[in-house]
């Protein structure tokens, strides 16, 4: 998931009780919540590709959130107690109930990240296998309005909360309004009408200091509705699924097998879902809508490889960034930019997924140069 709603999460479980752990327990659940994607250090020293190749990897493991969980506290007791001295008064951290908010609140992290079809390494050192929970988009505004409504609540008592909060306020009102990226979701004048709805009814309740009254049970509220939500998440999902073993079996000609398939959620929309599915022969992608007549759209197909892309792959097996996008890549396809070529031509990868072959979309998709004459003993 995107740090903000990471951060939501850390601060209103904060809000919800484990605030009163400990002087400082606050703070450190805001940190502890985005911990792990501390591995964007990688970028300091290296590239895009080092990045695919490190991200939601050992930091968002099993070993590195227990890890974060014991040295975040740490550092906040050891810090509290160099200030005392420093100051000659006496420490203030406990660093129980420090440790208890940190483990508590740095769970969240790999469990969120798990929740979307990006996917998390949970069992890395040992193993390197994904896992995908494929029900929760990778930013979800709705959750945004939920946690953020109650947080905001909770924490406007000064003067500088107000400002951060107003600030948060017009750049997300911008990305939902009236940035490039809004028309891209769905009912886009029932999105933003919610949106702005919202915001309207949070100024009356603040006007109203709702925050002061019912205290940490909004924030309680809004992880119980967060919770509920993803339940309703999952529900769609399963019906998703089932209606796209369905549909595969339609699309999937006589004499090929389906080995797995997936429906992933689509921003803002629990009733659009892209589907992909695999056969022996070939790897699919349709767009899938729950409730529609017409059902399915927008297919694709791509034949595994095979012939002079076969050749081709294995010319550029030793190239490392075709090394790390495949070990990411969950659907990788192929094909080459030019069939016929003379002198070069370029392997064109994607990870079916998020994009398609010769389609620019970041480390989802990888354009790597082959010469053709290393092809020439392959005919197709």
């Amino acid at each position: 998931m995107d740090n903000l709603t990471h951060s939501l999460v850390g601060l209103a479980a904060a809000k919800a009780g484990l605030e009163r752990l400990s002087p400082g327990a606050t703070s450190l659940c805001v940190l502890a919540a985005n911990a792990p994607d501390a591995d964007i250090v990688v970028l300091l020293f290296s590239d895009r590709w080092a990045f695919l190749q490190h991200h939601r990897g050992i930091t968002h493991a099993i070993v590195g959130t227990i890890s974060f969980a014991v040295l975040l506290p740490l550092l906040f007791y050891l810090g509290d107690r160099i200030v005392a001295r420093l100051k000659n008064r006496p420490p203030q951290i406990k660093f129980r109930g420090l440790f208890v908010a940190s483990v508590i609140v740095s769970l969240t992290h790999p469990l969120l990240d798990w929740t979307n079809n990006y996917g998390i390494r949970f069992l890395l050192p040992w193993s390197s296998r994904w896992f995908y929970g494929d029900f929760v988009f990778i930013v979800d505004p709705f959750i945004w309005l939920i946690l953020g409504s109650g947080c905001f609540l909770l924490t406007i008592r000064t003067r500088g909360q107000r400002l951060i909060w107003l600030l948060l306020a017009l750049f997300l009102t911008f990305l939902m309004v009236a940035s490039p990226r809004a028309g891209n979701l769905p009912s886009p004048s029932l999105i933003r009408g919610l949106w702005l709805a919202t915001l309207s009814l949070l100024i009356f309740l603040s006007a109203k200091r709702v925050g002061s009254r019912f205290g940490g049970r909004i924030a309680v509220g809004s992880l119980i509705l967060v919770v509920v939500y993803w339940c309703l998440l999952l529900f769609a999902h399963f019906g998703a699924l089932s209606q796209a073993r369905e549909q595969a079996k339609v699309l999937t000609p006589i004499g090929e097998s389906i080995s797995r398939l997936a429906a992933m959620p689509t921003l803002a929309n629990p009733f659009a879902w892209d589907c992909v599915f695999e056969t022996d022969k070939a790897t699919y992608r349709f767009r899938l809508n729950l409730g529609s007549s017409s059902s399915v759209s927008s297919t694709v197909r791509y034949e595994k490889p095979a012939g002079r892309l076969n050749q081709a792959l294995k010319e550029v097996s030793a190239d490392r960034r075709t090394q790390i996008f495949l070990g990411f890549a969950r659907f990788p396809v192929a094909q080459l930019s030019e069939q016929d070529c003379t002198t070069q031509t370029f392997v064109q990868l994607a990870d079916l997924r998020y994009t398609e072959p010769g389609t620019s979309r970041g480390t989802f998709s990888l354009d790597v140069p082959v010469d053709c004459a290393d092809m020439l003993t392959f005919k197709r």
